[in-house]
């Protein structure tokens, strides 16, 4: 019974001397909020950049990405990128012969001048693919085909039919049975009307901006390539029951000149590309953490500080250092708490607005990703540091001098 009545009074003027400066308690509150909210958010970040990538290569749907070596942007040129895979149909029909090969599809990646007057133009990404199969469309058709190629003469009928993204769609604001005047020139755009046949995301989601679609020759055809038959890189997916690495093996041995990489084998490429960017990141994640910490101590231990009248006070009518300490623990475990419940619930809809605004600048969704362990983390951090500030201060208050203090205040 002593023991609990003990509790009872230790809890009892904690929570007096919280309502007592309720502005320093609300202020105690927010700094731990903010930590709390900072840590999540920033973690939560960095897991969901590696796990939308993954997704985002999973989603596609291929089994091997054949590359010819690194892709090189040269301002210098029509089209803005010096691509490394050359004869592209020719390749990609040798591939298509193959047994274990199921479908074949040569991406060549340009920047091309976009217009809906002919007058004002916008620089924006170009895809070109042999033909709309396996492109997800969510309004409107995909276009007829890759027919303008013609055996590599380059005389057939051209389609003039283009896919766009949403985000063209809003800055361009035009939608599918408008037209928009595309070229890797100005002039060759003022020549090129191009029909909207339909809305496409996928163009965006490989090249993580507003970007046009249209069949790959007509690309070619528009930025001066049809010499070369370049590609960017080259997509495979494998019949039922092909081992992916032993096809890529094979390739590789056909293909010495090129880079085979299986789906994973794609995904560590790519991040190995943005190595800067991930160590970036994970730094974020690592000063999230340890400013979070510190916030959170240095927040809990000015509240101590600013409390030294009144615990010397209670000190000279003799209440023991301990329950100074227990006091200064049940304070730091209510406002770590409270701030805890708080960032977490505001981390929902702070990510949601994040990823709003993530989705609208990058056209990826879901960048922000609250798992389990993100919000673990945050607790973490809010549980260690009011523990931490607890003991320091209830340490600091079993050295207290009262009389010193109740002089010098």
């Amino acid at each position: 019974m002593i023991v609990v009545s003990r509790l009872w009074a230790v809890v009892g003027i904690a929570a007096a001397q919280l309502r007592h400066d309720r502005t320093r308690t609300v202020l105690a509150v927010v700094g731990v909020t903010l930590a709390v909210l900072s840590t999540v958010l920033l973690a939560g970040t960095g897991i969901g950049v590696v796990e939308t990538g993954q997704e985002k290569f999973s989603d596609a749907g291929r089994d091997l990405w054949i590359s010819g070596g690194a892709v090189q942007f040269a301002p210098g040129q029509v089209g803005g990128v010096q691509n490394s895979i050359y004869g592209a149909h020719n390749l990609s029909a040798e591939l298509r012969g193959r047994d274990s090969v199921g479908t074949v599809g040569p991406l060549l990646f340009q920047t091309v001048y976009v217009s809906t007057n002919g007058e004002e133009f916008e620089t924006l990404a170009a895809m070109g693919i042999p033909s709309s199969n396996g492109v997800a469309i969510s309004r409107g058709q995909g276009f007829q085909g890759d027919g303008h190629y013609a055996g590599g003469s380059y005389d057939g009928p051209m389609t003039y039919e283009i896919l766009i993204d949403e985000r063209t769609a809003q800055l361009l604001d035009v939608g599918v049975g408008d037209t928009i005047h595309v070229g890797g020139t100005v002039a060759s755009a003022r020549a090129n009307e191009f029909e909207v046949v339909g809305i496409s995301g996928t163009g965006s989601q490989f090249l993580g901006t507003p970007t046009v679609t249209m069949p790959l020759s007509e690309l070619q055809e528009i930025t001066g390539k049809t010499g070369t038959d370049p590609a960017t890189i080259v997509t495979l997916t494998l019949e039922d029951g092909a081992d992916p690495e032993r096809v890529a093996q094979q390739l590789e041995a056909e293909y010495p000149s090129l880079t085979i990489r299986t789906n994973q084998e794609q995904f560590q490429a790519t991040l190995e590309r943005q190595a800067v960017v991930l160590a970036g990141g994970a730094s974020l994640i690592v000063l999230a953490v340890l400013a979070g910490l510190a916030l959170t101590l240095n927040v809990l231990l000015s509240m101590v500080y600013q409390q030294l009248r009144e615990y010397a006070a209670l000190q000279s009518l003799g209440s023991s250092g301990t329950t100074l300490t227990g006091v200064v623990l049940c304070q730091s475990i209510f406002v770590g708490g409270v701030g805890c419940l708080v960032g977490l619930g505001l981390a929902v809809p702070a990510a949601r607005g994040l990823d709003f605004v993530a989705t609208e600048l990058t056209g990826f969704e879901n960048v922000i990703r609250l798992t389990p362990r993100v919000f673990l983390l945050g607790v973490g951090v809010a549980v260690l540091m009011s523990l931490l500030s607890g003991v320091l201060a209830g340490w600091r208050l079993m050295r207290l001098d009262a009389i010193r203090v109740l002089r010098e205040h």
